[in-house]
């Protein structure tokens, strides 16, 4: 794996049941994955020379994360190496701008968009009228959890314009924010797992509770779940595909954006599915058969975020407390340094009556303080 994160850790676990060497390649081995995978590798996972010679020690290789070094990817898989998802794939995934143009050019339905080269390109656009408001602007690359993306309502927000090359869409009139988790295998076959439905942190712009089941129409969760399978398909993707969508006031869905890995929107499938995202991903990637994506129960999941007033060492205040509830399940991820809003765990809720699964995650929320 490129990337010792909590993803990697989770990947990891889930490996660990079948007996599977597991690698992760990362600054660092204080880091999440570092305590559980079977050789941890220190090193840049957007360094060339460190992807290279990490895969040259693997029979697979996978990512945590999209953002690393594409170049050792492609000769690693001309050389013979399986590296899902494809390196082709990956170049187009984690480049916003490129991601949109590929949804158009593959008929996937998404938001109008235009490409600029920086953020003063765009003030100049609006100053002679080429572009109004409100929109979105997203930085081209590197951006996650709500970093690199500005919404920018009125002349109040120019300030908020960011400055990297970025790729601008319409403000969509959003009923619900939803995703579906699709995962395939070498020899095509294709498995989604329920579409769940997303709350965010109005301050940090990141999930703050999954729903599931997200109580769509069951035709629009059809067609959601047929949206995942068509992404998955055109990308020629082995493993999973986490497939944001956004369901507009009047019943259209768009695309927003994808991530080729296991993805924060599939964590509550470890409690609450027959297979979870991350052993799932395994099967895609091994060319395994696909696990049944069935669920045990409803859950809501909510992500345990860094106090916003606290940055240094981790303390957990009301951990026991929260582990008293019924159906709670705490996942903690072993971050040693807790910062404002940072994901440092998530907690699955299970029971059958969401109403009462969605009080006792807001509960969780409110007892769980994460502070130094």
């Amino acid at each position: 794996m490129l990337g010792g994160g909590q993803l990697g850790k989770m990947m990891a676990l889930a490996a660990h049941n079948w007996d599977l060497a597991t690698w992760a390649l990362d600054t660092s081995k204080t880091f999440p994955a570092g305590s559980v995978v079977s050789h941890f590798v220190a090193g840049n996972f957007k360094n060339f020379d460190d992807v290279y010679n990490f895969g040259k020690q693997v029979d697979v290789l996978t990512i945590e994360i999209e953002h690393v070094n594409t170049e050792a990817l492609i000769k690693l898989e001309a050389e013979g190496l399986k590296v899902h998802p494809s390196p082709s794939a990956l170049n187009i995934i984690k480049d916003k701008g490129l991601q949109k143009e590929f949804y158009q050019k593959n008929n996937l339905p998404t938001s109008s968009f235009t490409l600029w080269e920086n953020g003063e390109a765009i003030k100049q656009a609006i100053k002679d009228g080429q572009l109004k408001y409100p929109f979105v602007q997203k930085s081209r690359e590197a951006g996650y959890d709500g970093k690199g993306v500005a919404v920018i309502r009125a002349e109040a927000d120019l300030g908020s314009i960011l400055s990297p090359a970025s790729m601008v869409e319409d403000l969509v009139d959003i009923d619900t924010e939803i995703a579906v988790v699709v995962a395939r295998n070498e020899k095509g076959e294709v498995k989604t797992f329920p579409p769940v439905a997303m709350e965010f942190n109005p301050v940090a712009n990141l999930v703050e509770f999954l729903v599931c089941p997200a109580g769509l129409d069951e035709k629009i969760a059809k067609h959601a779940e047929e949206l995942a399978i068509a992404a998955i398909n055109a990308y020629g993707i082995c493993g999973l595909l986490a497939v944001e969508l956004f369901l507009t006031k009047n019943g259209e869905l768009l695309i927003n954006e994808v991530a080729p890995r296991p993805h924060n929107s599939g964590h509550h499938t470890i409690d609450s599915c027959y297979t979870s995202q991350y052993q799932q991903h395994l099967r895609g990637i091994l060319n395994l058969p696909l696990g049944s994506t069935k669920m045990k129960a409803a859950s809501v999941m909510v992500n345990l975020l860094g106090h916003p007033d606290y940055s240094g060492p981790v303390n957990y205040d009301g951990l026991e407390e929260c582990m008293a509830m019924e159906g709670v399940k705490m996942h903690l991820y072993g971050k040693a340094i807790t910062k404002p809003y940072r994901k440092m765990g998530h907690a699955t809720v299970l029971d059958n009556d969401l109403n009462k699964a969605m009080a006792k995650a807001i509960k969780v929320k409110d007892t769980l303080k994460i502070i130094s």
